[in-house]
């Protein structure tokens, strides 16, 4: 029974992943655009840009809980 916890755990954890990995392509598809239009605003992208970082930094967090650490 503690193994079907887990692996509902783990398939959460792997639902919440993409989850963030959409967001951040997302965020970058929106920066890119307001870069392309003629004078972007530059507030607005910095902040795009920091929302960006910090699911990316989200996302490496995951995956570093998700993947185990193996000692060869």
């Amino acid at each position: 029974m503690n193994a079907t916890n887990e692996l509902n755990f783990e398939e959460m954890m792997r639902i919440k992943l993409e989850v963030l990995r959409r967001e951040h392509r997302d965020l970058d598809q929106a920066i890119h655009a307001l870069e392309l239009s003629g004078r972007p605003d530059q507030l607005t992208l910095r902040r795009l840009k920091k929302q960006k970082l910090a699911l990316k930094e989200k996302v490496v967090k995951l995956e570093d809980d998700i993947i185990p650490d193996i000692i060869a």
